[in-house]
């Protein structure tokens, strides 16, 4: 039995970051037409590599799969090898299926002190980084870890680009209010469970105008977190970085609705306070 297929797909729908679940026969009564140690990708459209034996047992683990693959849980399951399952070994079989979970992206935007403090925090917390650096013309990667060279007069677009779906977190920490604004603009049309802005309360008053002007609603807006990060007092860029990265973890374990008391607009911070100040610092 060669698994180094397998094995090598499970490898490339993780970098890929694409939502899967192995199924795998951890034990077998009787006869079946595979035996233990048997396994089989499901990925989220449905379609398969390997095969724990066909038949109706292998559609209903399909079936299965994609339920572990929408819950994030493992589970395990049994058939007895009957005609009803398309087979007549007469034999048990028992099935675990675990979710082959994809791992959280974050996008930073903004290449000040703050920023390379949440990318240094986030990727020991298990975070996919990627670093957006806004510059004037460039574009393509440079030699550091995982960072991409935006163009400003392209910055509306960058997600078109680089690409943002309902598991990516994205944070704004530029040094410029406009390029904040022209950010988050774009980041809302995106499916992003989680978009921070780092700034002071006066800037958020502004952000809010701006972004009314551009035609968002309340609802839209709501889904921005400013000032981001849990209140600890956060003063240094490596503190803010934890507050912002341990609100995030907060959201990826329980849920987005825990941040909402965290929501635009709802904790005060100094107008040109700590947080702005240190966005700037690059």
């Amino acid at each position: 039995m060669n698994d180094l297929p397998l094995y090598e797909e499970i490898v490339r729908l993780k970098k890929e970051r694409i939502p899967a679940a192995l199924a795998t026969v951890v034990d077998t009564k009787g006869s079946s037409p595979r035996k233990a140690g048997a396994k089989m990708i499901v990925r989220g459209d449905g379609s398969i590599t390997g095969t724990i034996g066909g038949g109706q047992a292998e559609a209903d683990t399909i079936d299965a799969a994609l339920e572990v693959i929408r819950q994030a849980k493992p589970r395990t399951i049994s058939f007895s090898l009957t005609e009803q399952h398309g087979m007549v070994c007469g034999g048990n079989i028992l099935i675990y299926l675990e979710p082959l979970t994809v791992t959280s992206r974050l996008i930073v935007i903004g290449a000040g002190h703050v920023g390379k403090a949440i990318t240094q925090a986030a990727r020991l917390a298990g975070f996919l980084v990627s670093f957006v650096n806004i510059a004037e013309n460039k574009t393509g990667s440079t030699t550091a870890e995982d960072t991409i060279l935006h163009p400003l007069h392209e910055l509306d677009t960058l997600f078109d680009t680089i690409g943002a779906d309902d598991t990516s977190y994205i944070v704004i920490a530029t040094s410029n209010h406009h390029q904040d604004f022209v950010a988050v603009s774009a980041a809302l049309k995106t499916d992003a469970c989680y978009i921070g802005v780092l700034g002071s309360s006066k800037k958020r008053t502004a952000m809010v105008v701006h972004l009314k002007n551009e035609g968002f609603t309340e609802t839209n807006i709501s889904r921005i977190i400013t000032p981001v990060g849990l209140e600890i007092g956060a003063e240094t860029p490596e503190e803010i970085a934890i507050s912002i990265v341990a609100q995030m973890i907060q959201v990826r374990r329980l849920g987005s609705a825990t941040h909402s008391c965290h929501s635009i607009g709802s904790r005060a911070i100094a107008a040109d306070g700590v947080q702005q100040t240190a966005t700037a610092a690059g």
